[in-house]
């Protein structure tokens, strides 16, 4: 289900204060795909936009694979993907903004607090079809992922080796689908991007390391993936959208990232 985002500038004067404060820029900068973005995306374009009264940014949640044809054929200034380019996916590149962990999420009532990596592509591929299997309540397991072309899904199934081997009771089309599935559904299993994850669901450990900014950036927790700005390696931006991506990749866009949930690199 596409979501559109747009945060538009309350009226506030350019401060100064943050990189990418610019009275110059000027115009509208279009961002389209993944839905595991919206956190942070949402944080980055109302600091933004506060800061260049004359620049507004659209964020439209189409998925990873619909961001990245966006910025190839130029419907959108700034394709989404949360996941990182394919050999075939030519003619873009990708700018990594942030890193996020992909959080493996269970229903609060589920007893099961910790699974291998090995376990959960079993889970997931039907190797392993009863919670009691694993320690949990007697009760079939009921797989719930993203659609085909998601960024989630992408890189949840190539860090487990479960690529076309997944066997999903539902497939949904964005990332609060899957949440409010496993919270619905005692016996319900899916993967969300750590940004998105809240009290509804319980993030179980992996390998015994939890899922958190420290984990992901130092590289114990298993399953994460990059946060990208994908654009055409030929032709130029405009300046509001080459000053947008300046902003989002500074220093003092750290602190926004952390604070919608991902990982910022520096």
């Amino acid at each position: 289900m596409k979501k559109i985002l747009s945060l538009a500038l309350s009226g506030m004067l350019c401060l100064g204060l943050l990189a990418g404060c610019s009275d110059s820029a000027s115009g509208v900068v279009n961002t389209d795909g993944s839905t595991s973005m919206e956190k942070v995306m949402g944080v980055l374009i109302e600091s933004y936009q506060e800061n260049n009264p004359g620049v507004t940014v659209n964020y439209n949640g189409t998925g990873s694979s619909a961001g990245i044809t966006a910025a190839l054929d130029g419907t959108a200034d700034i394709g989404l993907a949360s996941r990182d380019l394919k050999d075939s996916e030519t003619g873009v590149t990708a700018i990594t903004v942030a890193k996020d962990g992909i959080a493996i999420i269970v229903n609060p009532q589920n007893p099961v607090a910790d699974l291998s990596v090995e376990q959960i592509a079993q889970i997931f591929t039907g190797e392993i079809a009863n919670w009691s299997e694993l320690g949990g309540s007697e009760g079939q397991i009921v797989p719930i992922g993203r659609e085909a072309g998601s960024g989630t899904r992408d890189g949840f199934e190539s860090i487990t080796g479960t690529e076309d081997a997944c066997k999903y009771q539902n497939e949904l089309t964005s990332t609060g689908e899957v949440i409010a599935n496993v919270a619905s559904n005692p016996n319900a299993i899916g993967y969300a991007s750590l940004s998105a994850v809240d009290d509804t669901v319980k993030a179980i450990t992996v390998d015994g390391v939890e899922a958190t900014e420290e984990t992901v950036l130092d590289g114990s927790y298993a399953i994460q993936r990059n946060f990208n700005f994908i654009v055409p390696e030929e032709g130029e931006l405009s300046e509001a959208a080459q000053s947008f991506i300046d902003y989002a990749t500074s220093a003092d866009a750290a602190q926004l990232i952390t604070d919608a949930g991902a990982v910022p690199l520096a």
